[in-house]
């Protein structure tokens, strides 16, 4: 492949709309131009000029393994000679739902879809359809795919466009939707058809459940008969072998994945108790449906995902973010910035400031840091010495198995001169 950055985003402008798939790629946010990427191994990622890059973007949380690790390679291999898509049923779909059902305490079956943003879609359809009630409580600042019902008050690219919602978007769309402020257990009434969380919110960079939020939602829920979903496309089978339910000990009555589970590629899920999901179609009366749901490529990543990746991994990468977390935060305040850099299990955030403060618990106290002027030059200047973080203040870093310790700590090293500049801006 040959050319540049600039003149393959060029490229992409005259036929592609902001010349990107999805926005926060656009760097609309950071300012200058996205790197093109060519290939990808490991912790790293490889660009049209031949740029080698450290890679904390890591698909934003879909490369557990990092990239091309070859045991997915291989067996991909192997699936692609057999064919891509067949609109049938395959041995492949049955494996991997066996695969998430089996680690999931309470989870009995699932249905697969393609993407994170169906997967949610479709669990509070089924959410609506089981309970016969129209509202749906979602929480200011999560982000929870681009559907129209949900497509408010969200974090992650929504929040770094400066956007509220989007256009085209109706008022009786999002008319159903109760916006609450994250880590307030709102009361609910008979109305409510379910509750729609991250476990962790990762979409207005990292903010932690306080004790008990979790655990109120479950009881709330519980008294007026609402359903609880927890949106897990980032956090299923990162946080820990089970999950969010596993890792905090509260478990909802509909989950929903994707990234992980895909082994890197398109891929979504979502499910719950038999008797739940027995409303779908062909059983019961909730239509949901999708010619390339179950792919056998994608099927067959992400089983080799979740086989290779054992308990013991989860522990031990959780040990190595925390003390990459406390020597990244020494390093931003050694050059003259103050930082936070929250983690839950081996999700990793990173805030910044000119003033003490503390790790967010919500949107409107992340927003202040995400929007203070400080990641832009932090970004660039990590981008320049061959670290790629997110283009974007709400995203959060993914550390991969991938990423040894040699690379976890050239990034402390060089987060101190990157500090530094962010300090020197204006």
């Amino acid at each position: 492949m040959t050319g540049t950055n600039k003149s393959w985003f060029d490229r992409a402008q005259a036929v592609i709309p902001g010349g990107v798939d999805s926005p926060v790629r656009s760097f609309r946010s950071v300012g200058g131009t996205p790197y093109t990427v060519v290939s990808g191994e490991g912790a790293y990622v490889v660009d049209v000029e031949g740029t080698r890059y450290l890679d904390f973007v890591q698909s934003y949380g879909a490369s557990l393994l990092g990239h091309a690790h070859p045991e997915v390679v291989a067996v991909l291999r192997d699936a692609v000679a057999k064919g891509t898509t067949f609109g049938a049923p395959t041995p492949g779909e049955v494996l991997l739902a066996e695969a998430i059902t089996g680690r999931v305490a309470g989870l009995e079956q699932i249905r697969l879809v393609s993407s994170g943003t169906e997967a949610v879609m479709s669990a509070v359809r089924l959410a609506r359809g089981a309970t016969g009630r129209d509202k749906i409580v979602k929480f200011d600042g999560c982000y929870h795919g681009h559907s129209d019902a949900l497509l408010v008050a969200g974090g992650s690219g929504v929040a770094q466009m400066g956007l509220p919602g989007s256009a085209g978007v109706t008022a009786g769309a999002v008319g159903d939707t109760i916006v609450a402020p994250y880590n307030v257990v709102a009361p609910l009434d008979d109305t409510v058809a379910a509750v729609l969380v991250e476990p962790v919110a990762c979409n207005m960079n990292l903010v932690a459940p306080t004790p008990g939020f979790l655990a109120g939602l479950r009881t709330e829920c519980d008294r007026v008969g609402a359903l609880l979903i927890f949106d897990e496309v980032i956090t299923g089978f990162r946080l820990a072998r089970g999950g969010a339910e596993e890792y905090f000990g509260v478990t909802p009555d509909l989950w929903c994945f994707g990234k992980v589970i895909g082994g890197g590629l398109p891929v979504g899920a979502f499910g719950g108790s038999r008797a739940l999901l027995e409303h779908l179609a062909p059983l019961g009366p909730v239509y949901q449906a999708g010619t390339l749901s179950g792919n056998p490529l994608a099927t067959a990543a992400g089983a080799k995902v979740l086989e290779i990746v054992g308990a013991e991994d989860y522990e031990s990468l959780c040990e190595r973010v925390a003390s990459f977390a406390t020597r990244l935060g020494e390093a931003v305040r050694s050059a003259g910035l103050y930082a936070q850099t929250p983690t839950q299990g081996p999700l990793l955030g990173l805030y910044l400031s000119r003033e003490p403060f503390e790790a967010p618990t919500n949107f409107d106290e992340a927003k202040v840091l995400c929007e203070n002027g400080l990641y832009r030059p932090f970004f660039h200047a990590m981008l320049e010495r061959g670290v790629a973080l997110a283009p974007g203040a709400y995203e959060i870093l993914f550390v991969s198995l991938a990423h040894s310790d040699d690379d976890l700590s050239r990034t402390v090293e060089l987060a101190v001169v990157a500090a530094k500049a962010a300090a020197a801006a204006s």
